[in-house]
């Protein structure tokens, strides 16, 4: 007789899958109760299509005629969202609109507008900073595309369009003001995303909720983070870092986050709100001392420094966090018009639970969602997944009772990391919770090209489409819907990478995998307004090469100018080092215990990419004057340099090694030059300017401290990121690094003099490197960098004449004749070095004087070319000036018509003075141009002649309110 217990594990399969099957049945369809109640709440569709409307007059005010928008039901869509696009029935009436657009909502409208300028116009959009938008290719009013007869329907596969990380907030929209938000709505809503983070302006409700705690302002004080680290503030990695806020803040940031709300309800959006999470001030503990709070560990402060670490977490479980919950809750909807039903807040996002019971975490889990729910018995939970890839301690049985500590239906996670490391997979699809398939692709901002087209174009239809083992089962039985209800794109930095979030953005409508080598020879036609046979084969190495990484590592740009290495030279092991350009791959590890070499990423060959630059390069003639092209053309030789000066710095450390101080000086200078010419590459850009950052965040300022302040966030993010000492660099150092004109030339470069310098003298005194030293002296320039921030103007010389025997970056900031040694107990007295380092900056200030007489030949291909445009084909060439008296920075641009040598230098005092020149002044060699004063407009003067208008035609605008190139 067989065995009985095949037939019982089979029933115990069997009722397991039906177990699981019910409860998936509840979580659709409680998803699907929540768009209907979402649909039916949504703004009038009069609203809506006014909103599109006004998108469309912003993007295309001379075609707006052509476009008449409707708002038309799920019904008309074959119920699910779409939009149609269809030939207008006045067609053929001279004057009236040519093509009707109708959409469920707002987005859609505009998502179709989008689709259609994209597909029958051969139009591109992306951000401003990447190079803006492509509308030549459109016809004029009267003559634009038809569509077929029957119309385009195009429906999403999944309700939600979900965008930004928790972070994000901080990497790319710090210091934004509306004019800035209203662009990136737009962005979105022509993107199709209508479920984005709504995360400004929340400290000030914070602020009000705890004072009904009788926490005072000061100690809030304490608990908020500066402007530029307010996301890390809001998880409880920090406290108090880059603060206090200024009450200026408080009323600036919720005065905007109503007018971001408003305008995502006008376009049908559903903004997702914070929740409490169960960070507190420090002075609650105090005042609640019977509350279960605990002291978290320490999170990457060098010394675990309790002013800014180790914050405070009131236990869920603790009935005061109800209480807490709720009252924020309830403040954050006081005022708000409309009804919010979505929340994200991650209370173990890099804090990992004292307690690895499943029962305790079941427990904190449905105590955090009561603490939501008690403030909208409507909350839905939106959960990033992050912790799951990140943290080790989520195995199955802790990840499971998380997940379904949470009624079915009211806790969606994001699946953050999806085209690296898919969770979904791997978690038998979230064990039943609903999810959202996520983009994350870039980290902090960095600016690197990258990406996994591939992946993108294929996973979220997999995931969508996929059945696993159990899954099968009950799909093929009770044919239910998937659990994935959307897709999303959670980058932690924006503005990068424009052709990824372009295909991204188009999965949240296919339905089928995309063919990415079609798509891409039809998105180098739409992003340059040409079809130009050598720029689509040099778009097809780039998808092969560059956008191919399948080496599943995470993408942080750890390149060597701006990662530079933090480690004693002696200990990389270069014993077999490939010098060639298909790869540079040291084999051996470090023997470094106190901090490891972080090698760069290289998952391609150069020597391909290179190829793909020529090509690039040979076509320039053809689209001189298209930005798209030029921020691709100055992005790829950046990256081809980026990746070249991590090869020549191994070269240098392997002439090191072998004791051979001519190769190391040899070198040093050559990746020195590199710096220098990659900061003015990046200067041909105002996509790849740091002036932007900087200003963006002085002019919310209301005072010089408060200038100050900012300005100290500003810099610090993308530098040390937290807290360093004399001798200790900062854990987060360099993880915000940024490829910025400016940057490279004030921080980057001098950082890798005074290495350098380092090297050549432990080689000429034969003594071990002072690593110690080292670091003294790296963080004694980062305080340099912070302090003397107002001098500084990013106008360093090249050379002088371009003679290699002009002043050098280690020349200018080593300002011993040898380094010295550090004593132990860190005393010293820092006037002497202090007077040093300004001797340094007047010499550096002398420099920028004279002038950029010229600048030196191209280190790699491609930078002379660009050089060359710049007088040739009259391709604009930017720099930018510094104001004196009040630290004002002006974007110039500067034509080359009749100027074939151009030099950008300050003007002295006496011109200030017998002129009232108010900012920087450019010369042809035979007069100067400069701003009055009086009306800031620029004015040419000849040698000995007063103020008449010259042949030279430029236009000054202040950074912050540049929305497009100035040509």
């Amino acid at each position: 007789m067989g065995s009985p217990f095949p037939a019982i594990f089979s029933l115990v399969i069997v009722f397991s899958v039906f177990l699981l099957a019910q409860s998936s049945t509840i979580g659709v369809d409680y998803i699907s109760r929540l768009l209907e109640i979402q649909d039916r709440e949504r703004a009038p569709p009069s609203v809506q299509v006014t909103a599109a409307v006004g998108v469309l007059g912003r993007l295309l005010p001379s075609h707006s005629s052509g476009f008449e928008f409707l708002i038309v039901s799920k019904e008309q869509c074959g119920g699910e969202s779409c939009f149609i696009i269809r030939n207008h029935p006045s067609a053929t009436t001279p004057g009236a609109p040519e093509i009707l657009i109708a959409g469920v909502t707002g987005v859609e409208v505009l998502a179709g507008v989008h689709w259609y300028l994209k597909y029958w116009c051969g139009s591109h959009i992306s951000w401003e900073k990447t190079g803006g938008v492509q509308l030549h290719s459109i016809p004029k009013l009267g003559f634009l595309p038809r569509v077929q007869d029957s119309g385009v329907l195009v429906q999403r596969p999944v309700p939600w369009n979900y965008y930004q990380n928790a972070v994000t907030s901080s990497y790319s929209f710090a210091w934004w003001d509306w004019r800035r938000w209203e662009k990136e709505i737009d962005w979105m809503a022509l993107h199709g995303i209508n479920l984005p983070l709504a995360f400004t302006g929340q400290e000030a409700i914070w602020r009000k909720v705890f004072q009904k705690f009788n926490i005072s302002s000061s100690e809030l004080d304490d608990f908020f983070g500066g402007p530029a680290f307010l996301a890390w503030s809001r998880m409880g990695n920090l406290h108090r870092w880059g603060g206090p806020l200024p009450q200026s803040w408080f009323d600036q940031q919720l005065s905007l986050q109503k007018k971001i709300l408003s305008r995502m309800y006008e376009l049908g959006m559903t903004p997702v709100l914070p929740a409490f999470s169960g960070n507190v001030p420090a002075a609650l503990k105090s005042m609640f001392p019977s509350a279960k709070i605990t002291r978290l560990g320490n999170w990457f402060s060098v010394k675990s420094d309790l002013r800014w670490s180790c914050t405070y977490l009131l236990d869920a479980t603790d009935p005061l966090f109800i209480e807490i919950g709720k009252a924020f809750i309830e403040k954050q909807l006081d005022g708000i018009f409309i009804r919010q039903y979505i929340y994200l807040f991650d209370t173990f996002d890099e804090n990992t639970p004292p307690i690895d019971d499943p029962d305790y975490i079941s427990s904190l889990g449905a105590a955090i969602f009561k603490g939501m729910q008690s403030g909208d018995s409507d909350a839905v939970w939106l959960m990033q997944g992050w912790l799951f890839s990140y943290d080790p301690f989520w195995r199955p049985p802790q990840m499971k009772a998380l997940l379904h500590s949470v009624p079915v239906g009211k806790l969606v996670v994001l699946d953050l990391f999806a085209e690296v490391k898919p969770l979904w997979i791997t978690s038998e699809q979230f064990y039943g919770v609903p999810y959202i398939w996520c983009m994350l692709h870039n980290f902090a901002g960095n600016i690197e090209m990258y990406g996994v087209l591939d992946a993108v174009a294929s996973g979220p239809v997999e995931a969508r489409i996929s059945e696993n083992s159990t899954m099968a089962i009950f799909n093929h039985i009770f044919c239910i819907l998937q659990l994935k209800v959307g897709v999303g794109m959670s980058m932690e930095g924006i503005e990068q990478n424009p052709v990824v979030y372009d295909l991204m953005s188009e999965m949240a409508f296919q339905h089928k995998t995309v063919d990415v080598q079609a798509w891409i020879d039809l998105y180098s036609t739409r992003r340059y307004g040409h079809s130009i046979p050598l720029i689509r084969d040099a778009w097809n190495i780039l998808y092969h090469t560059i956008y191919n990484c399948t080496d599943g590592a995470y993408d942080k740009n750890r390149d060597v100018i701006v990662a530079f290495p933090d480690i004693d030279p002696s200990f990389m092991v270069l014993e077999e080092m490939c010098h060639h350009q298909d790869k540079l791959v040291p084999k051996g590890e470090l023997l470094e215990n106190e901090y490891l070499y972080e090698k760069p990423h290289l998952w391609y060959s150069t020597s391909d990419v290179i190829r793909a630059l020529e090509l690039f390069i040979m076509s320039g003639d053809k689209l001189s004057g298209s930005n798209t092209y030029r921020y691709d053309l100055v992005d790829l030789t950046r990256q081809a340099l980026a990746k070249y000066a991590n090869q020549l710095f191994l070269t240098i450390i392997e002439a090191y090694q072998l004791n051979d101080i001519h190769e190391v000086s040899y070198h040093s200078q050559k990746f020195l030059e590199l710096v220098e010419d990659m900061d003015m590459l990046l200067a041909c850009h105002e996509g790849f300017l740091l002036g932007p950052w900087l200003e963006s965040a002085k002019q919310l300022a209301r005072d010089a401290e408060q200038e100050k302040q900012f300005e100290w966030n500003a810099r610090t993010q993308i530098t040390m990121w937290f807290d360093n000492t004399e001798e200790e660099a900062s854990l987060l150092r360099d993880y915000g690094n940024k490829y910025w004109s400016g940057l490279l030339q004030d921080y980057y470069g001098p950082r890798a003099a005074i290495y350098f310098k380092f090297l050549k003298e432990s080689l000429q005194n034969g003594h071990s490197f002072r690593l110690k030293n080292w670091r003294h002296s790296q963080n004694r320039q980062f305080s340099l960098y912070l302090e003397l921030n107002s001098f500084d103007l990013g106008l360093r010389s090249m050379a002088n004449n371009g003679s290699s025997g002009g002043a050098t970056w280690a020349d200018q900031w080593d300002y011993n004749p040898d380094p010295v040694s550090v004593p132990d107990n860190n005393k010293k007295n820092t006037s002497n070095y202090k007077q040093k380092v300004g001797e340094g900056l007047g010499k550096t200030k002398a420099v920028a004087s004279t002038g950029v007489k010229k600048v030196k030949e191209g280190t790699a291909v491609g930078f002379q070319w660009i050089k060359d445009k710049t007088t040739d084909v009259r391709l604009p060439l930017l720099f930018y000036g510094y104001r004196d008296h009040d630290s004002l920075i002006w974007y110039i641009v500067l034509h080359s018509s009749g100027i074939t040598s151009p030099s950008l230098f300050l003007s002295d005092q006496s011109f200030l003075e017998k002129y009232g020149v108010a900012a920087a002044i450019a010369s042809d060699g035979k007069g100067l141009l400069a701003a009055t004063s009086d009306d800031r407009r620029w004015r040419y003067w000849k040698d000995e002649e007063d103020g008449n208008d010259g042949k030279m035609k430029m236009e000054m605008r202040r950074l912050f309110f540049t929305t497009d190139p100035v040509y």
